[in-house]
């Protein structure tokens, strides 16, 4: 059977949750298309994975992954996209605040010649201390990865199927998947306003050190997306910058040396001429190692090509 849309749905402790969300998305999606549904279990520590198993035994459409500990959402999204079989894929969150009846209308956006669409939670019904974070959050993603998007961090998304495809997840990324897919050549990326329930069972896993750890994710995907294959620009570039540095200061102390008879052994300036030409010396090492060994990566890279006539 032609799978039309794949539904991903993360899980970690949401036990309760999972036979109302099944009976949402079933009644929003139902009679419309022909969907899967991909529960992926991260190592909850409740029975969320009996009741995966009971509904899976129930419908043939509904499986389940089962991770042996907590992973983390982007490694459980990858695994759910690594099995997924649908033209369309769609992700949710597992804990009823995120609307299956949204779900349509994006889709037909896809159809509509978009690669992507990002879900926009305009009215959160989140406490203070996830919403503020999340707008910070969401301000500096938009001005690093040059996309108007609102809500980066929103689970609710649809992709169409290549897209999935030709990115790959781990640590915090799930948060920058719109910057993974332009990075790919999937710039039709849109939003669109979702509705955003309160939490009904459990409570939210957000906490500080996934609001760290997403950041220093950014400045990583950041660098990488502008630096992977070309490291010398970078480290090459600051090294040569140092090196010119160092070597002015070093020539102006030869000179009051040489020149005008002076002593130099008690002149910090000395010290700072010297470590500047070795730190440049060391950067413009950094890259061109950094080439030989991207080198041999790069040459195993094959262009996604999106057409041929």
């Amino acid at each position: 059977m032609q799978v039309d849309v794949s539904i991903v749905i993360p899980v970690y402790n949401e036990e309760e949750s999972l036979p109302e969300l099944e009976n949402e998305i079933a009644k929003a999606l139902g009679g419309t298309y022909n969907y899967e549904v991909i529960f992926v279990d991260d190592g909850s520590s409740d029975t969320s994975w009996q009741q995966i198993k009971k509904l899976s035994d129930e419908k043939e459409f509904i499986h389940g992954i089962s991770f042996s500990h907590n992973y983390g959402k982007s490694v459980a999204l990858q695994a759910g996209f690594e099995k997924a079989i649908g033209t369309y894929v769609a992700t949710m969150d597992s804990d009823l605040q995120d609307d299956p009846n949204e779900i349509p209308e994006m889709i037909q956006m896809l159809k509509d010649g978009y690669d992507l669409v990002s879900g926009w939670k305009k009215e959160r019904h989140d406490p203070i201390s996830k919403t503020i974070p999340s707008k910070f959050f969401n301000f500096v993603t938009r001005k690093v990865a040059g996309i108007e998007l609102h809500d980066f961090n929103c689970g609710l998304k649809a992709y169409k199927s290549e897209v999935v495809e030709n990115i790959y997840l781990y640590g915090e990324l799930h948060r920058y998947i719109p910057m993974l897919a332009k990075k790919e050549g999937f710039t039709r990326i849109t939003e669109k306003v979702v509705k955003h329930h309160p939490r009904k069972y459990g409570k939210t896993k957000f906490g500080l050190s996934r609001f760290m750890n997403g950041f220093l994710d950014l400045v990583t995907i950041s660098f990488v997306q502008k630096y992977l294959q070309k490291p010398m620009h970078f480290f090459g570039t600051i090294g040569v910058i140092l090196l010119i540095i160092g070597s002015g200061i070093n020539l102006y102390i030869a000179y009051i040396k040489l020149i005008l008879g002076q002593g130099i052994g008690d002149r910090p300036l000395l010290i700072l001429g010297v470590l500047l030409m070795v730190l440049g010396v060391q950067l413009f090492s950094t890259g061109l190692l950094g080439e030989m060994i991207n080198k041999n990566n790069v040459e195993g890279q094959k262009p996604r090509i999106r057409e041929t006539v």
